[in-house]
């Protein structure tokens, strides 16, 4: 059996987390199995499934600067003691260099990098980050990417056009066809059978800008009284972007729905959904949402790889609120077949049971050369 380890934050309901399990679940366990290196010494919400299907949670010292020797110590370590892990795959973005220089030099033939990004956060390892990008297609044998841009920011233009591979970001559609009866009764448990329900799924970090979002959608309930704003995920700034709606007036009409095992019913439930952040690489929550039939609106620093369906669409980011809202409101008055959403997401590409049967056997072809190139 062919072991993968991939190099992660922690196994949190995030977006490259929930992306890696989408594809775990449809592996054939009897010829892959998939470990996890968790750099965040917090237990993640997937763990006792993945623990469940006959995966391994490896927990790091943490990719923090005082632990550096100790981290590449204990990723060594751990791969000399368990051979049966021939590839490591990187979703640490930048920081990733330091898992795959690792598994270097432990000798693992095969080292992808994978980047789910277009641009660092500036935090206080910025530099640092900035270094590894530029160390990390040494440490890397494979240059990954969940799409175009994310790749040519990560490796560059010239590397990605030569050697790059973009893994959709790929779903189990058929979770997220409309169900009118579904969609209704989630609607009548929270009051909102008359409203107008504008979704966001994403952690209440700088980068998804929930400040805008808010913005966004205090113009459109100047308008539109029984407009309702839900917001699902949690994070360091949800308190801030709490007391950002009390300020606006807005407590009564922005749902803080916390995090969830499973967001498909609430996509039901929404109307439409907005995106407006600072950066993305290629968000699975786009693809849920255009699965569900969605009118969806992103900001044009998320890449247009995103735009899969005719329902979305993306608006500068430095255009006026009054401009999303209308365009948002004009969505509204001309109505979606949502039916269509599952068929426009598998004709894209993103069906996680095509795209994971397409992994496995590059895993596989991967693991093979590698081994008869020793």
């Amino acid at each position: 059996m062919l072991r993968v380890l991939h190099s992660v934050s922690n196994m949190a309901r995030a977006g490259i987390e929930t992306m890696l399990m989408n594809y775990y679940r449809q592996m054939d366990r009897e010829q892959i199995q998939f470990d996890f290196l968790a750099n965040k010494p917090v237990p993640g919400e997937y763990d006792e499934e993945i623990r469940g299907m006959g995966g391994r949670v490896f927990v790091s010292p943490g990719l923090n600067p005082l632990h550096y020797p100790r981290y590449r110590r204990f990723v060594m370590d751990l791969l000399r003691d368990n051979p049966e892990i021939r590839i490591v795959h990187a979703h640490n973005e930048a920081m990733g260099y330091y898992a795959l220089q690792s598994a270097k030099d432990a000798g693992i033939p095969v080292r992808i990098a994978h980047a789910h990004n277009t641009r660092i956060i500036r935090d206080y390892k910025y530099p640092l980050k900035l270094l590894c990008k530029r160390l990390l297609p040494g440490a890397a044998t494979d240059y990954w990417s969940c799409g175009r841009d994310a790749g040519i920011y990560y490796y560059g233009q010239e590397r990605w056009q030569a050697s790059g591979f973009m893994l959709r970001n790929a779903i189990d559609v058929s979770k997220f066809a409309l169900l009118p009866e579904r969609r209704e009764r989630l609607r009548q448990l929270h009051g909102l059978e008359n409203c107008f329900v504008i979704g966001h799924v994403g952690r209440f970090n700088v980068q998804k800008n929930h400040s805008r979002l808010l913005d966004i959608f205090a113009q459109i309930a100047k308008e539109l009284p029984e407009a309702r704003l839900a917001l699902i995920g949690v994070g360091e700034l949800e308190q801030a972007v709490k007391d950002k709606a009390s300020g606006l007036g807005l407590s009564d009409r922005v749902l803080f729905l916390g995090q969830m095992g499973d967001v498909s019913g609430w996509y039901q439930a929404m109307d439409c959904f907005v995106m407006p952040s600072l950066f993305e690489g290629l968000p699975v929550v786009g693809i849920e949402a255009q699965a569900a039939g969605l009118p969806c609106f992103f900001s044009d620093r998320v890449t247009d790889e995103v735009l899969l369906s005719p329902a979305a669409r993306r608006i500068p980011l430095d255009a006026e609120d009054g401009e999303w809202a209308r365009a948002i409101l004009a969505a509204r008055q001309a109505g979606t077949d949502r039916s269509q959403g599952p068929a426009v997401v598998r004709r894209a590409g993103y069906d996680i049971h095509t795209e994971a049967r397409k992994l496995q056997e590059k895993y596989l072809e991967m693991a093979a050369r590698a081994g008869s190139e020793a």
